[in-house]
């Protein structure tokens, strides 16, 4: 943290989600004051308390929408902001294409309406949650950020990051004192090593890891592998999974970059490494003890063949570099599911 900033907050929208939670405790632990802002839609106002118990910290949290411009500007006039870790939205892939005007409104108009007030009170370093699903079904694998997104993404959730990337890129141009990082996330999964953080959806899981943890502990009565006829090893789909504290520990070096005014940058966080559905339901099969029931379902609709990260930019100029392995994921996100299975946190 260089010196200007060490009286400044921190402002996380999202702050309470599965990557933002994560992230908060990263902040904290290198001694950044942090507000939180999460309408704890898709989470638990629980989840703070876990964040303070496993840091030792207090911060200040609103269970707040963004979409709510006079709360946002509430906290503005509070709190000495210097910069802001965007991670508020929606993320289902499957769920924005049944609901899309929902997705479009919270992701881009609550997008809008922060950035809106960041400019009332001259607030000019953003970083964003992005998604590799910006890069649609992507013609170069492992996938640098120079791979073209012109010819978009194939789902509603994926077209409202591209969306969002843009929004942010014109700003910048027309304001060049605005610093902004768009982070293309590839696939996150584990929980935190202490078992007392991680993901753990109100509702049906939308991705892989978590809802194999619940069938796991018996919640869920088995997987549903969407398809096994892509062109891979095994015929299932392969994907990019990264460490959450890797990933988080990434929009650290990412808000520090912001320091050198850059302007408007992108970057990849994810490991270069591809693991198919298949290979991931051993590898967490292989932490828990048995193997884990699944089907083979049809393929869901925007899902692509292989998103794989081409990490090296950020490797280097960001002097980051996910460091976790696949087992390392499987293993704290057992414990973690063992932990709130069994009421422990």
């Amino acid at each position: 943290m260089t010196t200007s900033s060490q009286n400044k907050f921190v402002l996380v929208t999202g702050g309470a989600g599965y990557i933002g939670s994560h992230t908060v405790v990263e902040l904290l632990n290198k001694d950044y004051n942090v507000v939180v802002v999460d309408n704890v839609s898709a989470t638990s106002q629980d989840t703070i308390h876990r964040i303070e118990k496993i840091t030792n910290k207090k911060f200040p949290f609103f269970p707040w929408d963004i979409l709510d411009g006079p709360a946002l500007r509430d906290i503005f006039n509070q709190f000495d902001i210097g910069s802001v870790i965007h991670f508020a939205a929606l993320k289902g892939v499957g769920e924005s294409g049944q609901i899309p005007l929902a997705y479009y409104h919270n992701n881009i108009t609550g997008t809008i309406n922060l950035l809106q007030v960041m400019k009332e009170f001259n607030v000019k370093n953003i970083v964003f949650s992005s998604s590799a699903t910006v890069y649609g079904e992507p013609p170069i694998i492992p996938i640098p950020e120079t791979c073209p997104t012109a010819s978009g993404p194939t789902n509603t959730y994926g077209r409202t990051k591209l969306f969002v990337e843009h929004i942010i890129r014109d700003l910048c141009t027309a304001e060049q004192d605005w610093n902004a990082a768009l982070l293309r996330y590839f696939n996150p999964a584990g929980a935190h090593p202490s078992g007392m953080l991680g993901e753990n959806p109100s509702g049906v899981p939308n991705n892989l890891m978590p809802y194999l943890a619940q069938v796991a502990v018996g919640k869920r009565e088995e997987l549903c592998i969407f398809g096994d006829d892509y062109k891979s090893k095994d015929g299932t789909a392969i994907r990019d999974y990264i460490h959450i504290v890797d990933l988080s520990i990434g929009h650290l070096a990412a808000l520090e970059k912001l320091n050198e005014n850059p302007g408007c940058i992108e970057y990849n966080l994810g490991t270069g490494q591809g693991t198919t559905v298949l290979e991931m339901v051993s590898a967490f099969s292989k932490a828990v003890g048995r193997d884990l029931p699944y089907k083979i379902c049809p393929r869901r609709a925007g899902d692509v063949t292989n998103l794989t990260a081409d990490p090296r930019k950020a490797n280097k100029e960001l002097n980051w570099k996910a460091e976790l392995t696949l087992d390392d994921m499987c293993q704290s996100l057992w414990k973690w599911q063992t932990n709130v299975a069994n009421g422990v946190v």
